[in-house]
């Protein structure tokens, strides 16, 4: 990426926080954030929101931890922020992840909030091995909130020109 100026089109991958082990005959899908991961939540949404970062658009995982995370971003950024819960993020693909984040709209700036391994495989996609593992040396961790500005519009079939704008995980909570 070459400009300084407003990027054509930013995307945030936010993995969900810490959520808690399931109990007895609760589905995966149910998983709650567990009180570590709620704080998780909070901070990444206020310290994103303390450095100017404000999607316009959140496409999220319709699993319960997804919801719950994403969920602090309408506090921060305001109650008028739309948040589309979107099946496919939980069990697709990066094919998937991509062409939800890629997708024709009026948007230039779209958060994704999904589950790993997917959000890690659809970050790598977009920076590569090097940046990827620079930026999340452990591996991307809960709460982790990786920003992407692009100088041209990407889409589902020219995802090209990813230039990695910041990588935020929450403070230390101990």
């Amino acid at each position: 990426m070459t400009s300084l100026g407003t990027p054509a089109f930013r995307l945030y991958i936010l993995r969900h926080a810490r959520a808690a082990w399931a109990q007895p005959g609760q589905s995966d899908f149910e998983r709650a954030l567990d009180d570590e991961g709620f704080a998780e939540a909070e901070v990444i949404a206020e310290e994103a929101a303390d450095q100017g970062y404000r999607p316009a658009l959140i496409l999220s995982s319709t699993a319960l931890r997804c919801r719950q995370t994403a969920a602090p971003f309408r506090r921060t950024v305001g109650e008028e922020l739309p948040i589309d819960y979107v099946d496919s993020l939980y069990s697709g693909g990066i094919e998937t992840y991509a062409e939800l984040a890629f997708a024709a709209r009026a948007e230039t700036s779209v958060m994704i909030v999904g589950h790993n391994p997917m959000v890690e495989a659809f970050f790598h996609s977009l920076v590569g091995r090097e940046i990827a593992e620079t930026a999340a040396p452990l591996g991307y961790p809960t709460a982790g909130l990786a920003i992407l500005d692009f100088d041209n519009r990407p889409t589902y079939s020219d995802q090209g020109g990813a230039c990695l704008a910041g990588f935020m995980a929450p403070r230390p909570l101990r």
